[in-house]
């Protein structure tokens, strides 16, 4: 249940921060913090990662699916030590979720977060990148 609630404050927190871009920027609208290195740009993404695969919501909310039934049939099996794996696990979820509540809501993913050099993106982002990471450091740890 902790895993769960984690998870849903990722979500929430990656909506509020992206409730607050659309609100306070116009589509398009870039903001430089250190300029020429980090902005913060107001885009529309309707692909993953990098963009690829655009417009191809039904297969993102369906890996979004198979997450939650996998952690749900799993759940019990998920290590309680180290804190971090099920930490980890619930980044995972968060983020997923948070993305795949603005395609469901606007068929896109809002992206903001611009180092200029890489491509643009979100809170639910950091939280996937985080989760997955730490899931593979768990792995790399735990492997005989």
């Amino acid at each position: 249940m902790r895993t769960l609630l984690i998870a849903l404050g990722a979500a929430v927190l990656d909506q509020l921060v992206k409730w607050i871009v659309q609100t306070h920027m116009e589509l398009g609208q870039t903001i430089p913090l250190i300029k020429s290195v980090f902005h913060l740009t107001y885009i529309l993404n309707p692909g993953a990662a990098f963009g690829l695969l655009p417009h191809k919501d039904w297969f993102f909310l369906a890996i979004v699916v198979v997450l939650y039934a996998a952690f749900f049939i799993m759940r019990k099996k998920i290590p309680e030590k180290p804190a971090y794996f099920s930490l980890a696990i619930a980044m995972l979820l968060g983020g997923a979720l948070g993305n795949a509540i603005d395609r469901v809501r606007i068929g896109e993913v809002i992206d903001f977060f611009d180092f200029r050099i890489w491509p643009i993106f979100n809170v639910a982002d950091i939280f996937i990148c985080l989760g997955v990471g730490l899931i593979a450091f768990y792995f790399w740890r735990h492997s005989s």
